[in-house]
């Protein structure tokens, strides 16, 4: 008997906890067990060639919304190609709808629903021959070719579904990582605890209220193993980490006090929660030790009534304003276009409201319609009209149009490219002076991109930096030169921060003499190799924040050996004229 665990990722790079957690749990059969990961990168071929050569009896797919469509054409060809094959479901996707995907995937055997540990080892008893019938296994649905029943699509199977599985305490489930030196140089997912106290309408955790959490010297035992090992980065999968001050503050202490100097980790939380004490420890970490996701969604208070979610602004902000004033902890902020009651200017005012917090990065997300959440029974009460395929992603609802969607999702583009990747941080700030609001900016820039015909190309980033020059001689209002001499100036200041340059853009005007730049580098005792000089005519940083051209001549040293953790951004000395 061979067993097959496949993971479908976002990455490759990424690990998938779930088939983790269900082989850790079966230990005791491990030797049926294995596992296969791939990303949906990988084309249905490749995938399709490596399962077929493990030649497993039995197959059992990790499904999400991300990988469902492929999923769903994979086990098409797999039962072609291997007809006795079992083949089985099991996640999210799949659990809160799970007669019907039995009816859709006439290739499916069954469906593990909800939690899976011990769902599943019983399963791989099961087909062991060495437990209970399947009709005695809580927590499945399944295909009984042996009784006849007739179903819609199907008039030769009978569908079952047992009682629902209780919870399993998070406890009893062994490491999910015991060889962790073949996961070193991946993003490694992890959960100290599961569910979540709040009942956001969009959320699948509001299926379930209550917080389970791991007993905290397991906690402690496992990242010290990932520290030992020098993992990258370890994501935190906590619904809201922060939920239980005392467990999130243990943690944060654990982390600072065996930082290795290299593991990053990953912890979505609510920020108005964050007390004193936890912003203290927060304050104390290595710069690049955490970086924090906090969900905003929203700052409509109708729209946060309608969906459940009880978040006090004006504290995140604070909050979030205090941690940034540290400049050593990474913070991503959410939003989510196609909630109920936001229109077009709603959303726009929550864009700005979270952009003025200046966060390493925002994230603009469309509502995904989840099977088993709230909101999928309150669509017709909001006019949200989604599409039947997954991620299930809004279309339009009765505030906010089709047309405005598109537009959002290109505003969402260019804050991926001109502020996300933070490689325009000043030449950004300089052109928000410009417009009415942040996200005029970016909506300007989304409809010059596809005015232009630019928009479904692909472009180097030395090209973008190019774009957004035209683009700004194109939109600009005053018709000051002198605005746009600065601008052509932040551009390259913003092209030194990150890139070693070889060859200098046109726009601007000529390098530093060979010889002048040798006896600067001589004066200071660098490597000319490890550096890079200089001149401006303008303060570009006080220009970029003040919105204006101030003079200043000066040469800036661009250290690229030293690095800020956060942006990324080479250090920087700022020299007299010499």
């Amino acid at each position: 008997m061979k067993i097959l665990l496949v993971a479908l990722d976002a990455k490759f790079i990424h690990t998938n906890l779930a088939v983790h957690s269900l082989k850790s749990f079966s230990d005791k059969y491990k030797e049926y067990i294995h596992i296969a990961q791939y990303s949906i990168n990988h084309t249905k071929e490749e995938i399709l060639r490596g399962i077929y050569l493990e030649k497993a009896d039995l197959v059992a797919f990790s499904c999400y919304i991300w990988n469902m469509g492929m999923i769903g054409s994979i086990i098409e060809s797999l039962r072609k190609v291997q007809p006795q094959v079992k083949i089985w479901f099991g996640g999210p996707e799949v659990s809160y709808n799970p007669m019907d995907c039995l009816v859709k995937y006439k290739e499916l055997d069954g469906i593990v629903i909800g939690e899976g540990e011990e769902t599943f080892y019983e399963l791989i008893e099961y087909y062991l021959g060495l437990g209970k019938e399947i009709e005695d296994i809580y927590g499945i649905a399944f295909k009984d070719s042996a009784r006849r029943q007739t179903l819609s699509g199907s008039d030769d199977v009978a569908i079952e579904q047992t009682p629902a599985r209780g919870f399993i305490s998070l406890d009893d489930i062994p490491f999910a990582y015991p060889d962790i030196e073949s996961q070193r140089n991946k993003i490694i997912y992890y959960e100290s605890s599961r569910g979540c106290p709040y009942s956001c309408s969009y959320c699948l955790s509001s299926a379930h209220r209550g917080v389970r959490y791991r007993r905290m010297d397991l906690v402690k035992t496992e990242l010290k193993v990932f520290l030992d090992q020098k993992v990258p980065q370890i994501k935190f999968v906590d619904r809201t980490f922060n939920c239980n001050k005392e467990h999130a503050m243990e943690i944060w202490r654990f982390i600072r006090a065996y930082d290795n100097g290299v593991t990053n980790f990953h912890f979505e939380i609510t920020a108005d929660l964050l007390s004193d004490e936890e912003l203290d420890i927060l304050q104390s970490l290595r710069p690049g030790l955490l970086q924090l996701e906090i969900g905003v969604q929203t700052t409509n208070p109708d729209t946060m009534k309608a969906i459940r979610r009880k978040v006090d602004f004006d504290k995140l902000s604070d909050n979030v304003r205090r941690i940034k004033e540290g400049h050593n902890v990474h913070q991503h902020l959410d939003l989510i276009a196609g909630l109920p009651l936001e229109d077009y200017s709603s959303f726009e005012k929550s864009f700005n409201d979270v952009y003025e917090l200046k966060p390493d990065q925002l994230q603009l997300g469309f509502l995904k319609v989840l099977k088993g959440s709230m909101i999928e029974e309150e669509c017709e009460d909001y006019g949200i009209v989604y599409n039947n395929d997954p991620p299930y992603e809004v279309l339009y609802t009765s505030h906010l149009s089709y047309g405005e969607i598109i537009e959002l999702k290109g505003i969402c583009d260019m804050v991926e490219v001109y502020y996300n990747s933070g490689q325009f941080a000043y030449s950004i700030e300089y052109m928000v002076h410009y417009f009415d609001s942040p996200m005029r900016l970016y909506a300007s820039l989304y409809q010059y991109y596809d005015k232009k015909g630019l928009y479904t190309l692909a472009h180097s980033r030395m090209r973008r930096y190019e774009i957004l020059l035209e683009f700004f001689e194109e939109m600009h209002i005053d018709n000051n030169s002198e605005s746009g001499d600065v601008f052509k100036e932040i551009l390259l200041f913003d092209i030194c921060l990150r890139e070693a340059l070889r060859n200098r853009p046109n726009y601007v005007g000529s390098p530093i003499p060979y010889k002048s730049y040798r006896l600067i580098c001589d004066k200071h005792r660098v490597d000319r190799s490890r550096i890079h000089l200089e001149k401006f005519a303008y303060d570009v940083i006080e220009s970029a924040r003040q919105g204006k051209a101030i003079k200043k001549d000066c040469i800036i040293m661009f250290d690229y050996d030293k690095r800020d953790p956060i942006s990324n951004s080479a250090e920087i000395k700022i020299l007299k004229d010499e």
